[in-house]
């Protein structure tokens, strides 16, 4: 049995960034945060050799934070990456940690980004800069970036740095700052020129070295879908039909979406219950004692309130919400294939999420698949052979007579057939659930979210909607004729369509994808039914369908695109045709 692992509050953290690790669900420290978080909160130098995935991003991030003066908005720190996507994805986590900094400003700088964008928000003043060393070196000698007040700098992934040439940017961008700094490097291997540049640029540092888990059982199947394209909740609903399983677990990052899912995934019909570290004891037990004796088949679990629970119904492992760390993947993983059995761990990772699901098979050691999810058709495929298997089953173990002489007066009185009657007592007794949609909520299936995101700013939607069940759903009428001609002079929505003005815009870092996914997603609207988007400085503006239900127009206001809550609300028709909009803002490109 494993030591007990501290808490983050005991390593010295404050109550703003405990609170923030609270709410995203961080509930103990990796290795590689108990070793770093207190010397880089004592301000020593830092030689780390980690791989991607032990959580070394919240180790440097979560100390340097609160190193921070909040009250000089100006850059106090500097986080070298080796890739564009790597620089977003260390803002993310800088801001998602920041979040109850009050004031509180990090800036992602790359190559492929509008440098005057990067100027706008350089000006205004920011805290951290997140940075590839190319477009780093451009600010620096543009003077734009000032690196007097730095305080701390980080080189993250240095010899992937060194792979790609940038050794010599990293050494003069180094030379330019300040003597008088803290510095954190890491690095999964430590090949000569990164311990050279450690050597020279390293003032006495202390040396962590995080040896990855890699002990992930040879009988366990791994599996991962991309998400794109369908609602993760549709996708897993999809698995947990079609997969042949006794029971699961589905691993989520916070307690409250324990709660959250584990209701939803029973509202579907299945045997759920949540685990959480908020549950008591005697709960606890009760759910893993229906759990093992089959009253339970899905348990939606954080992974404190899953480690040691050994369970030989559990033949599967859900991540949907991908892990941080290889450490908490394999026992998150470690829940199947026990014994000896055979077992299925199938995780979902975003499309920003993917260089996560790389490091997790680097550390591990092991290729994770890629899964293909069911489509409509097989789902509804399935359903109807296990209908009829129940009704077979029914017509060999039942006492049928009084129920045929049902039938045989209801022919008579009717004077429809059998068949016909019997339809009708399929469709009355639940028949219609037996075919799953064509479409899932959110995006099509076939759709690709950077294809849909480029014909969104260029098209109109082809077709009205109305309310049903609470969804913006097809209104099952003729799709109108098209005039392309006038399409391409003319600017104005379709028939049918309002506009929409969201609180959020080009300085924010909001795309098209962006928008397209998330209203297709959290309001349950078909992507290709989204109009014409427009992406201002400050702001953008989209066309809906009329008839938007309240409860959806209340959430969208609250939903977050770029860590920025939309804040929907209704455009007048007269302000939005006399306004001139700038045109779109330009797609971002990756670029190192």
């Amino acid at each position: 049995m494993s030591a007990p692992v501290s808490p983050f509050s005991d390593l010295g953290l404050s109550a703003p960034v405990c609170r923030a690790l609270n709410e995203l669900g961080y509930e103990t420290p990796s290795p590689i945060q108990t070793s770093c978080i207190p010397l880089l909160l004592e301000g020593k130098d830092i030689l780390g050799q980690a791989q991607t995935g032990t959580g070394k991003t919240a180790a440097f991030a979560l100390p340097l934070l609160q190193r921070l003066d909040l009250n000089q908005r100006q850059t106090q720190l500097l986080v070298l990456t080796p890739t564009r996507e790597l620089a977003l994805q260390v803002a993310e986590a800088l801001q998602s940690y920041g979040r109850f900094l009050p004031g509180f400003h990090v800036l992602p700088v790359y190559g492929g980004q509008s440098m005057g964008l990067q100027l706008r928000q350089l000006k205004r003043g920011v805290h951290v800069i997140v940075g590839t060393p190319g477009r780093v070196m451009d600010h620096m000698r543009r003077k734009t970036i000032h690196v007097e007040s730095l305080r701390s700098v980080v080189l993250d992934e240095a010899d992937e740095m060194l792979k790609m040439g940038f050794i010599d940017d990293i050494d003069w961008i180094l030379q330019q700052l300040p003597q008088e700094r803290q510095m954190a490097l890491f690095s999964a291997t430590m090949p000569g020129a990164i311990r050279k540049v450690a050597q020279k640029h390293l003032h006495n540092p202390e040396q962590v070295v995080i040896k990855a888990d890699t002990t992930t059982v040879e009988t366990i199947e791994q599996r991962f879908w991309k998400v794109d394209g369908i609602h993760k909740l549709d996708a897993l609903t999809r698995i947990l039909e079609t997969e042949e399983m006794d029971a699961a677990i589905v691993f989520v990052r916070t307690k409250n979406s324990t709660v959250e899912l584990s209701q939803k995934l029973e509202a579907r019909g299945f045997a759920s219950a949540c685990l959480n570290g908020d549950m008591n004891q005697p709960l606890r037990e009760k759910t893993v004692e229906q759990l093992k004796r089959g009253s339970l088949d899905i348990v939606v679990a954080t992974d404190v309130a899953a480690r040691g629970l050994d369970v030989s119904r559990i033949t599967h492992v859900f991540n949907y919400d991908i892990p941080y760390d290889s450490e908490a993947y394999v026992h998150r993983i470690g829940r199947t294939g026990r014994a000896g059995r055979n077992g299925k761990a199938i995780l979902f990772a975003a499309p920003r999420e993917m260089r996560l699901l790389r490091g997790l098979e680097k550390a591990t050691g092991s290729r994770i698949a890629p899964l293909q999810i069911p489509t409509s058709a097989e789902v509804s495929s399935l359903r109807l052979q296990r209908y009829m298997e129940s009704v077979i089953n029914t017509v060999q173990t039942e006492d049928l007579v009084p129920y045929e002489q049902v039938v045989e007066t209801l022919k008579q009185q009717s004077g429809f057939s059998a068949e016909t009657i019997a339809a009708a007592l399929v469709a009355q007794s639940g028949g219609s659930g037996l075919f799953a949609k064509s479409q899932a909520r959110g995006k099509t299936e076939s759709a690709n979210s950077d294809s849909v995101a480029r014909k969104h700013q260029d098209e109109k939607p082809k077709s009205k909607f109305k309310q049903k069940d609470s969804e913006f759903t097809p209104a099952g009428r003729d799709k109108p004729k098209r005039d392309k001609k006038k399409d391409k002079k003319s600017s104005s929505k379709d028939p049918g369509m309002l506009g929409y003005r969201l609180e959020v815009g080009e300085t924010h870092g909001a795309t098209a994808r962006d928008i397209v996914g998330a209203i297709a997603n959290e309001a349950g609207l078909d992507s290709q039914y989204i109009g014409r988007i427009r992406i201002y400085d400050n702001y953008s503006t989209v066309d809906l369908p009329e008839g938007m239900p309240k409860e959806i127009f209340q959430h969208l206001k609250k939903v977050r695109v770029q860590q920025k809550p939309l804040n929907i609300s209704l455009l007048e028709a007269l302000d939005r045709s006399r306004a001139k909009p700038r045109a779109p803002a330009k797609r971002e490109r990756s670029s190192r």
